[in-house]
Parts: structure tokens; C-alpha cells; sequence
């Protein structure tokens, strides 16, 4: 028996009056590995105070972050099939998605909700890393698929935000088979004339950067964010050589052009909204006039006279 955990707390908060305490009233940077109090976590959007580093968000989190008064709408998923292979390693997949489930609130890893940004109508999906790694299966995939048919029907710009460790395993080749999947659901919102933007945290890799988070018409990535296919160790163990310094991090794929921006946290909804503006109204305020118009208008002058 544990005597401060079983009787001192106890007695503690009986004494104060309040049923229940956080458990965790102090969080460590999983960068530098400093404390910082849960409140000040929260008020930096789980971004350090100390060294800036980028901590991984929930789904409804990063939502509320970015929706006009954090107001918004999810749509329920298709239903799809739980299970299909019967998979099971150390516990069954099917009470793996029950513990995940019970963690998160979700039904799966990805959510799709929609609203407003800056006044302007959105879609935007969410994988939530705490929903087993934020892995792709066929429920992500028919979400996916939802969010880019919505955005098509309400003639909207969709935002698909990643943070994933792939595909995943327990569904097999139906993991897979995502990949194209989400890659056709993509072209849907292109080939409407609809904006496309996503937006990399932390990590995006395997299947999901093979897939729909490397399609955008623009990339936007947090600071730090480890950003690829496979595995550095495994990458260096293949080619037998060293990789350079912050490889696979965000500030590399944007020296090596393969994203476009990396932008904090605290100004990612402004700067969503800038894109967003420049994207969904493409036209000019005002008309434009053609060099050749300019000089047919433009007044004559009469030649100046030779002085005599």
C-alpha cells in the first residue's frame, strides 16, 4: 500500500473541498526535457516556452485552433468493417480499437469537420496521433473520401491535416489499398477547381506521406516536424551513409523545395487564412488593363518645337 497515494491525497482533497485533482499538473518537453505547467501548455498550444518545441496535438484540439471561434461541425464516418483480417499480435485488433476508442473519444483516427476560416467556408480533416500512431486503415480512407466529396458539394477548400506513423498493420494489404484511394478522393477536389492545402505535424510518415499529405497544392509544415517514408535508421542501414544533420525534419524538405512553408503554430490560422484568401479568390479587386489599352488611352503629346 502506498501511504501518500492512499490515505495523505485523500485526505488532502477532503480537506479542500474538490473531488478530483489533475493527475498531471506538470508536462516534460519531450524536447528538452524541461517541466512546464499544465495551464501555460495549454495558453502555447503545446508549443515549449523554453526551447519551441512543437508538441503533438489531438484532433479536436487542432480543430477548435483553427475554426472561426472555434466553432465546427464533424461529420459521422461511414461505417466499415471492424476487424476484417481478425488480426491479433499481443492483444486483438479489435480491443486495440476499443482501448484507442476510450483514449480519444473517437471513432477512428481521423476526424472531418467543417465551418468557417476568416469567413470562409472549409473541410478539414484531422488525424489524431494518440488513435493508435494516427495509422491509415480503411475507416481513414472512407473518411478521406467524405471530406473531399463534401468539400466538392459545398464547393469548399479542403484542409487535410496529418499526423501519422502510416498505414496500419492489422489491416494489411486493405491498408494498402488506401493509398490510391485517397489519391483519386484528392484529384475529386482538384478536378472541381477547389483548393487543396495540407498541413504536416508531427511525424508524418509511411503510407500517409506516400498518399493524400504530399498532394497539396500548398504544404505547410510546423516547425521540427519529422516528415517521410521510412525510417532514418532504415534509410542509413540501406544505403550504408551517414545522413545529414536535421534530415527528414521540416526546415530540410523546405531547403530542399519540398514543402513550401514552415510556420509556427501560433500563426498557423492567420497564415491559413492568407492562403486561403489568395486561393478561393483568385481575382483581381479591379479590373485589369492591358499594356495595349494603356497606350491607346494614353494622352498624345505634340512635339516640341525646334527653337529657332
Amino acid at each position: 500500500m502506498n501511504w501518500l497515494t492512499n490515505f495523505v491525497r485523500p485526505k488532502l482533497r477532503e480537506l479542500v473541498g474538490q473531488k478530483e485533482l489533475p493527475d498531471n499538473l506538470w508536462h516534460k518537453c519531450t524536447g528538452c526535457g524541461e517541466m512546464i505547467f499544465h495551464r501555460d501548455l495549454e495558453k502555447s498550444l503545446r508549443v515549449c516556452e523554453h526551447c519551441g518545441h512543437h508538441m503533438r496535438l489531438p484532433a479536436p484540439v487542432r480543430l477548435k485552433m483553427l475554426f472561426d471561434d472555434g466553432a465546427y461541425d464533424v461529420i459521422e464516418l461511414p461505417e466499415t468493417v471492424i476487424d476484417p483480417l481478425r488480426f491479433r499480435d499481443r492483444k486483438r485488433y479489435s480491443e486495440r480499437l476499443k482501448d484507442a476508442r476510450a483514449k480519444t473519444g473517437g471513432s477512428d483516427a481521423l476526424t472531418v469537420a467543417h465551418g468557417t476560416m476568416g469567413g470562409i467556408g472549409v473541410v478539414i480533416t484531422a488525424l489524431d496521433f494518440e488513435f493508435m500512431g494516427g495509422s491509415m486503415g480503411v475507416a481513414v480512407g472512407e473518411g478521406i473520401l467524405a471530406a473531399a466529396r463534401l468539400a466538392v458539394a459545398q464547393g469548399a477548400p479542403l484542409i487535410a491535416i496529418s499526423s501519422s506513423g502510416g498505414a496500419r498493420m492489422q489491416e494489411g494489404i486493405l491498408s494498402l489499398m488506401q493509398l490510391p484511394r485517397t489519391t483519386i478522393a484528392i484529384d475529386e477536389v482538384r478536378d472541381a477547381g477547389l483548393p487543396y492545402i495540407v498541413v504536416l505535424g508531427d511525424p508524418t510518415t509511411g503510407g500517409v506521406s506516400a498518399s493524400f499529405a504530399m498532394l497539396g497544392d500548398i504544404a505547410i509544415a510546423e516547425p521540427g516536424a519529422v516528415i517521410g517514408f521510412a525510417g532514418a535508421r532504415v534509410i542509413e542501414q540501406t544505403i550504408r551513409e551517414t545522413l545529414p544533420e536535421g534530415f527528414q525534419r521540416a526546415e530540410h524538405l523546405l531547403d530542399h523545395g519540398m514543402i513550401d512553408m514552415v510556420v509556427h503554430r501560433s500563426e498557423l490560422h492567420d497564415t491559413l487564412i492568407r492562403v486561403l484568401g489568395l486561393l478561393a479568390n483568385p481575382r483581381p479587386p479591379a479590373a485589369v488593363v492591358g499594356i495595349g489599352d494603356a497606350k491607346a488611352k494614353a494622352p498624345i503629346k505634340e512635339k516640341e518645337k525646334p527653337a529657332e
